[in-house]
């Protein structure tokens, strides 16, 4: 499983329908889920971006499919992080040469 750190803003369209937001955050779990994925946090943030969510998917191709499917809703724009927790980092260093 691939982990992701999404940073979130919302759209003009997201924030004037930002009362909606627990309900697309559940619809979103659900869409997660649907593609074999995990939400692991949402965070809601003031500064330079709304909303913080850690995800895991299964592979790179789903996250840009679950990226895309939801972008299309016009909601929100993303900036997508690839993570590495602590183990899978320890196996990287250890493989240096």
């Amino acid at each position: 499983m691939s982990h992701y750190i999404l940073l979130l803003n919302w759209t003009d369209q997201g924030i004037r329908n930002v009362k909606d937001t627990i309900k697309r955050a559940d619809a979103f779990r659900s869409y997660l889920e649907k593609k074999g994925g995990k939400l692991t946090d949402i965070f809601y943030t003031f500064g330079q971006y709304d909303l913080v969510l850690i995800v895991d998917l299964p592979n790179d191709n789903e996250a840009m499919s679950v990226l895309l499917g939801t972008g299309s809703l016009g909601n929100i724009r993303s900036t997508t992080l690839k993570a590495f927790n602590l183990e899978e980092t320890r196996k990287i260093v250890e493989d240096i040469k």
